[in-house]
């Protein structure tokens, strides 16, 4: 009896410990990160200026609505179902006055007039009205139907189609053409009957009467089994621009198996394709209206075209094959962008090998084009705003801008497109990350990261040059949406233990921002949250490395350190903003209150670096990205006195893929890890992503072997805790299932598996969350506490 007492007084106490506020457990921040509050998302601005409309759960309540607020009063307020309605969308076109704008809505098109506020319905069709565009001469509304493009003029509503593509030619009674076969029937028929030829001859007399009276015909465009894409009208309704895509033959893609089924029978998910499956081909072309003549941009003339990649030099045999067969390399026109007159038209060109970006002045005439800019990487072509027609245009007629990495970082640049010459507007080592043109033409706006790799703010400079002015204020991270008469901005900000808020400020430098939502909840406040110090240290090759440090208030006896490693790679996590990897933030600072040091590395091939340690990767992941992990153990280890045999890794994704790395080939650094939804073996990921930095499997096969933990797998001796879901169609998992296999095989024991039935590679379930950190946090007990 006094046993079962003294245990009913100690349950109270026990339960008021754990529901303590300044006490974490996982339990607690792995639920619905509704807990934290809802920061406000999709922040757009009425056509106007006068408001700004945003989605936030302001109770955290699970409702998502669409909120509106004023500049003039900063109340932010619901918006009725009725006033949806009438919204216009983010997308459209605005005239050259910015006095209208031309939408598209459900599939119809809409005008809005600013003087007036007032928004005409031009469209009410079951078809889909998609891409308006105002002409060059502004009198009519150019758009997409069905890829064909249609122009309505907004003098008296006439309808025009411009173009006619087709899938297969036709003939004159709009009837498919016959084949070989069909015309050698026809033909024999008329050979051996009179009949037949009576009846020819009336029907060629009707047909040229027909033919005489008949409205002239649009000129048909075959294209085939081809996708169209890109349909473009030149600003002087000259010249009509589109692309034909190709698709590879034969690429095989995996399936994914999904076993918790609503059926109860497994039910295969069709997934992607692995890295170095055929491409696609695409030609870019030209439709000259007033000669009724289509034509391929002329690719073969570009510099440098049969450029082959240096990687070549250690595949001898491949490289004599390759210069023996001396071919173009494939390529995609990305975009073709025209001055306001039609006069200049300029076209973004990359090599399907992503070593070369290609910026060229085209003569729609011809299809010929003559080069202004050109960027190579021997690794790859990447970076904020590179090779990418929405950060690039023109200023006036003949001056175009946009974004390079020639200095080593993205910076602004400008080439006159008549003689050639080019000019660097910003220069630093900093990232330009957004750019934009203003209404007038006279104003770059960007945001970038001038004063601290973790810090962006936004700037302005005039199109001509000059010192870039900073706008914004507030330390951390500022995402600003500039409102279409450039009077205002809307920021979404925060700090680094203070998820986003939105604020609006005026668009002046020095003027205080104003907050206009408070979305984070009072229990999340009423722990201390650690504003994690920001330090960096040189690597072992020289570069500065950026780290957040999580320090204990009183460290363990054991002094115990974990390493987290971010995961995608090209991702800034080292910055004064929250972090994406909230929840990880949120169990560093668990770790820490229990007596761990923590360490969070921007390792190199993170983003916001630059060029040279964007790419420093290439060929060899798991090189000097794992590297820069060691090289901060030997930080802890020399100035913070963590024990060299305590320390421990982990994270996910890329992150799970360096542990796993790390564990295999450092095992004298890292005693534990825990390795979530990793890769295991590179060959076995997407195309997309793997051919960029490793090329491909055939043709680098050096890189792969370098590159992937499956082949190193022998390596490891401490704890290994391996953890993915059975359904990610990212990572798939059956990359972690041939690694087990091999550990088996290896007859290595001191690893575990953990499977999540339902998990895609982004978990949604609390409870699978809450489970994995759960055997993390309690491999890193067992382990590093010894």
């Amino acid at each position: 009896m006094k046993k079962l007492l003294g245990l009913m007084l100690l349950l109270p106490a026990t339960t008021s410990f754990a529901q303590k506020p300044d006490t974490l457990t996982i339990e607690k921040i792995m639920r619905d990160p509704k807990w934290i509050g809802v920061s406000p998302s999709g922040i757009n601005w009425a056509d106007d200026s006068k408001k700004i409309y945003f989605k936030w759960d302001d109770d955290a309540s699970g409702n998502t609505v669409l909120y509106s607020v004023n500049p003039g009063d900063n109340r932010a307020q619901k918006v009725s179902i009725a006033d949806q309605r009438s919204l216009s969308t983010d997308n459209g076109d605005w005239n050259k006055k910015h006095s209208q704008k031309i939408f598209s809505k459900n599939g119809d098109l809409f005008l809005f007039d600013l003087k007036t506020n007032k928004t005409t319905r031009l469209t009410n069709t079951i078809a889909q009205e998609t891409a308006p565009a105002f002409s060059g001469d502004e009198t009519k509304i150019i758009y997409r139907e069905d890829n064909n493009l249609f122009a309505i003029s907004l003098k008296n509503g006439e309808l025009v189609q411009l173009t006619n593509f087709v899938r297969s030619a036709t003939d004159k009674k709009g009837k498919e053409k016959p084949n070989e076969q069909e015309q050698w029937l026809k033909k024999q028929q008329l050979e051996l009957f009179d009949i037949i030829k009576e009846q020819a001859k009336e029907e060629k007399k009707d047909s040229i009467q027909t033919e005489l009276l008949k409205p002239e015909k649009l000129k048909e465009i075959v294209i085939g089994d081809k996708r169209i894409s890109g349909v473009k009208l030149s600003p002087d309704g000259r010249f009509i621009t589109y692309r034909l895509t190709k698709r590879a033959d034969g690429v095989q893609n995996a399936i994914v198996p999904n076993y918790v089924t609503a059926s109860g029978f497994t039910e295969d998910i069709p997934n992607r394709s692995k890295v170095g499956r055929a491409s696609s081909t695409s030609e870019t072309f030209v439709y000259d209206k007033r000669r009724e003549a289509y034509y391929p941009i002329i690719t073969s003339d570009i510099p440098g075209i049969k450029d082959l990649p240096d990687y070549l030099k250690d595949y001898p045999d491949e490289l004599k094959e390759r210069q023996k067969q001396n071919a173009d390399r494939p390529v995609t026109v990305d975009g073709v962008l025209w001055n306001e007159s039609g006069s200049n038209a300029v076209v973004i060109i990359s090599s399907q090998d992503n070593k070369d970006c290609w910026i060229m002045r085209l003569d729609p005439v011809t299809g010929k084009l003559t080069l202004l800019d050109r960027q190579r990487d021997e690794a790859w072509i990447g970076g904020p705003g590179i090779d990418n027609p929405g950060n690039a245009g023109f200023i006036d007629a003949t001056h175009f801008y946009y974004q390079s990495e020639a200095s080593g970082y993205s910076h602004i640049y400008v080439v006159d497109v008549e003689n050639g010459t080019k000019k660097q507007l910003t220069s630093g080592k900093w990232e330009v990350q957004t750019l934009q043109l203003s209404n007038d033409k006279k104003t770059f706006y960007f945001t970038a990261n001038i004063d601290h790799p973790g810090i962006t703010h936004f700037y302005s400079m005039p199109v001509a040059g000059g010192s870039p002015v900073k706008i914004t204020g507030m330390k951390g991270g500022n995402e600003v949406t500039l409102s279409p008469d450039e009077k205002w901005l809307a920021i979404r900000y925060s700090y680094s233990n203070r998820p986003w808020e939105l604020y609006i400020q005026a668009n002046k430098p020095g003027t205080k921002a104003v907050k206009i939502t408070n979305s984070v909840s009072a229990e999340y406040l009423s722990y201390p949250w650690r504003d994690p110090e920001i330090i960096s240290f040189k690597n072992r090759y020289g570069a500065d490395v950026y780290a957040r440090l999580y320090q204990p208030k009183k460290a363990d006896p054991a002094k115990p350190a974990v390493v987290f490693v971010h995961g995608a790679g090209y991702l800034q996590n080292v910055t004064y903003s929250w972090s994406y990897y909230f929840r990880e933030y949120m169990f560093n600072n668990m770790l820490a209150d229990n007596g761990y040091t923590v360490l969070d590395i921007d390792y190199t091939a993170s983003a916001g670096y630059g060029r040279d340690f964007r790419t420093g990767i290439y060929r060899h992941m798991g090189g000097r990205d794992l590297t820069d992990q060691v090289d901060g153990v030997k930080l802890l280890v020399n100035k913070y006195g963590v024990n060299p045999k305590h320390v421990g890794l982990y994270g996910g994704s890329y992150g799970g893929f360096i542990t796993l790395m790390g564990m295999f080939t450092e095992p004298d650094v890292f005693a534990a890890g825990g390795a979530i939804r990793s890769v295991t073996d590179w060959a076995h990921y997407n195309h997309e992503y793997t051919s960029n930095i490793l090329n491909e499997p055939f043709t680098d096969e050096q890189a792969y072997r370098k590159s992937s933990p499956i082949y190193f797998a022998n390596g490891l001796k401490g704890n290994l805790l391996m953890l993915h879901g059975m359904i990610d169609q990212n990572v798939n998992y059956q990359d972690i299932i041939r690694l087990t296999q091999k550990l088996i095989e290896l007859h290595k024991e001191n690893w575990e598996l953990a499977s999540y039935p339902v998990e895609d590679h982004g978990f949604e379930q609390p409870s699978s969350w809450a489970d994995e950190y759960k055997r993390i946090y309690k491999l890193f007990e067992g382990t590093l506490k010894k």
